[in-house]
């Protein structure tokens, strides 16, 4: 038995030998999926950066109240709260188109858009001053409206809160 014996503690460090002397394959592993975990990584942030939503230009009370003061064919000032947020009032001379139909109606001919929301639809270089509530839904609007391919997109960021406390509490037009 002891011959037996002799010959398993032989055999063992010759195995062990054999694993230490063979290069580790965990090492190689991991370095390959650094590698792929980097070009994920840097996938996954140019995907990001297309879908990021775009930041449009930020226009001040005061950039907004000659806009209301003598109204522009070329300009639209939309409100893009929804109608029941309108019926509490808006900013003069703004028209109302609610962010929840905005995507779908930008694809509209410029027939069915009148019928459907009483004014022409914006061309695609005329200047749209977007605004809501509090200037996030705002902001939405100005990044659908730019997917869509309108150039001359502005946000007024301070929308409707701020509109009705820099005029005195003034509802503005009421809808």
């Amino acid at each position: 038995m002891s011959d037996e014996g002799n010959m398993e503690d032989e055999a063992r460090p010759t195995l062990l030998a054999r694993q230490a002397a063979r290069p580790s394959r965990q090492v190689f592993a991991r370095h390959e999926s650094s590698k792929a975990n980097d070009a994920l990584k840097a996938a996954r942030k140019a995907k990001d950066k297309l879908q990021k939503d775009w930041q449009g230009p930020v226009l001040t009370y005061e950039q907004v109240k000659p806009k209301t003061l003598s109204p522009s064919a070329d300009a639209y000032l939309i409100d893009v709260r929804e109608p029941d947020e309108v019926m509490q009032g808006s900013i003069p001379s703004s028209v109302n188109l609610p962010l929840s139909v905005l995507a779908n109606s930008l694809h509209l001919t410029p027939q069915a858009f009148k019928a459907q929301h009483g004014f022409e639809k914006p061309g695609k270089q005329q200047e749209v001053v977007f605004y809501c509530r509090s200037g996030m839904r705002s902001a939405s609007a100005c990044d659908i409206a730019r997917r869509n391919g309108y150039m001359n997109i502005l946000n007024y960021e301070g929308s409707w809160l701020e509109w009705t406390s820099r005029e005195g509490g003034s509802k503005g037009s009421t809808a």
